[in-house]
């Protein structure tokens, strides 16, 4: 069996997260060959691997969404589409029952430049109407210039001619998604999508906060990653999230509920059997994070509530750990405003390896302003720390149990509260009894309701039932075909 993984700017680029639930899946299924079909920003960073790749991944296949394309020397200036393929790029720009199975076989048969398509006339033409309906009041060479720019990864990747495998499993919506919609079409093969987060509502509050995009142009932003996420809803066999309300969110976003289910992530709890303890004689209160250095950590808002949390508990000291590449400015931000509060009682370690320092905190903290089901939280619990984290995601559930009644295993506290927060850091650092009783909890609900075992059996199992389906399926076709051929034969004697 083959199994393409399609990721969107993880693995294995980028450490933690997601990437680190994709190698799990990898490297724990040596029994099956996996092609990853990254789509990375552009040719940059081609290449760069943090992960030390499986013996079972067998390709890395790259998608580049920022490149260019231009055939002949000027570019394709004559590309013309017909009444069929220009009434599927009209369905798409205005978003009316997007004609996708025809986008995918016009852009997988037929050979021209995207740059010669978006500066082409059936381009303008289409753009110029959805304006005159809709967005007349702005400037239209702006409006065209931004649309040529939206829709250019997009097409990148609806051009990209699919690997061959036996089941697309795609990690999220979105270009991802769209790629594993249109390869199933084209090779006719079984499509999982997994959503560890989900994808619509991230965009969403990305492209609200971002700079780079200004006015209604983040409304157009917004919709055409909705018109991805609806894409894969329709072409995925099974979609997958981490929670109930995850799952809710998708129903909610179009998916069909039948197609959905729930996989709680997990881990392997053995590893944290053995680990490093703190020494007994230590007199410090260590708080600890492990995530990548990143805006959507909001570590900012961690570092001010640690330094209002000192204030009242002067033996507190706060671990870092995690990488700091993602990110550099941010980075060198966080760590400058560190030096300034806390110089002393704020370590930041860079890439860690977590066995050599979960067992030596104390409590563990996040303050992300997005999350899915974090395996930080996960680990934290492994090795018997109560958590604080902020209410996004599943991990109010995960903390407060929302699957089991074990009591509560840390504090949830409201996004961006550096006062909630750090009276949560506070509270438990005071009540070392209320610290050991939480992390007890965590570990009962880790042991019971996350373990990876768990996790891997339920996809190793979807694997197999598809993959089963697929061969059957290809048996089907070829018999009716022997027959259709035979009965061909017969007439034409």
């Amino acid at each position: 069996m083959r199994i393409c993984i399609v990721v969107e700017g993880s693995y294995p680029y980028i450490l933690g997260g997601v990437s680190s639930w994709v190698n799990m899946l990898i490297t724990k299924t040596p029994q099956v060959e996996f092609v990853i079909q990254a789509l990375i920003t552009n040719r940059s960073a081609s290449g760069k691997f943090k992960y030390k790749l499986p013996k079972n991944v067998v390709e890395v296949k790259e998608i580049y969404l920022e490149d260019d394309d231009w055939i002949g020397r000027f570019g394709n200036e004559n590309v013309k589409l017909n009444s069929k393929e220009r009434a599927a790029l009209r369905s798409l720009v205005f978003a009316e029952n997007v004609q996708w199975t025809n986008l995918f076989e016009m852009f997988q048969e037929k050979s021209f430049s995207i740059n010669g398509l978006l500066m082409g006339s059936d381009f303008y033409d289409v753009v110029k109407e959805y304006y005159e309906a809709h967005y007349n009041r702005l400037l239209f060479t702006e409006f065209l210039w931004a649309l040529r720019s939206m829709y250019l990864p997009m097409l990148h990747v609806l051009k990209d001619k699919p690997v061959k495998a036996d089941i697309y499993h795609s990690v999220s919506c979105g270009y991802a998604g769209l790629w594993a919609s249109m390869a199933k079409h084209i090779n006719q093969v079984p499509f999982i999508l997994s959503e560890h987060g989900i994808y619509t509502r991230e965009r969403e509050e990305e492209i609200i906060k971002a700079d780079w995009v200004k006015g209604i142009f983040k409304d157009i932003w917004i919709n055409q990653f909705t018109k991805f996420s609806h894409c894969a809803y329709q072409f995925a066999d099974n979609v997958i999230s981490l929670f109930e309300e995850a799952r809710s969110l998708q129903i909610g976003l179009g998916c069909p509920e039948y197609k959905t289910s729930i996989i709680p992530n997990g881990i392997d709890i053995e590893r944290f059997k053995n680990i490093a303890k703190k020494d007994e004689n230590e007199d410090f209160i260590d708080v600890g994070t492990v995530l990548r250095i990143a805006p959507v950590k909001d570590v900012k808002t961690m570092i001010h509530a640690f330094y209002y949390a000192k204030q009242r508990v002067k033996n507190l000291r706060l671990w870092i750990m995690g990488p700091m590449d993602e990110d550099p400015e941010y980075a060198r931000e966080c760590i400058e405003i560190a030096k300034n509060l806390c110089p002393k009682s704020i370590a930041f370690t860079g890439t860690i390896n977590v066995l050599d320092y979960l067992g030596k905190m104390d409590i563990f903290l996040l303050t992300s302003i997005s999350e899915g089901q974090p395996l930080s939280i996960l680990e934290a619990f492994a090795a018997k720390l109560p958590c604080i984290s902020t209410n996004v995601g599943n991990c109010q559930g995960m903390i407060y149990g929302d699957i089991d009644d074990y009591g509560q295993a840390g504090i949830v506290s409201p996004i961006m509260s550096i006062a909630k927060i750090a009276d949560a850091i506070v509270k438990l650092a005071e009540n070392e009894s209320l610290r050991k009783e939480m992390g007890e909890v965590g570990y009962q609900r880790v042991v019971n309701s996350y373990a990876e075992k768990d996790c891997l059996d339920r996809y190793h199992t979807l694997y197999q039932n598809l993959y089963k389906n697929k061969l059957e399926s290809e048996a089907i076709n070829k018999t009716v075909k022997k027959i259709g051929l035979f009965h061909r034969d017969k007439k034409e004697r």
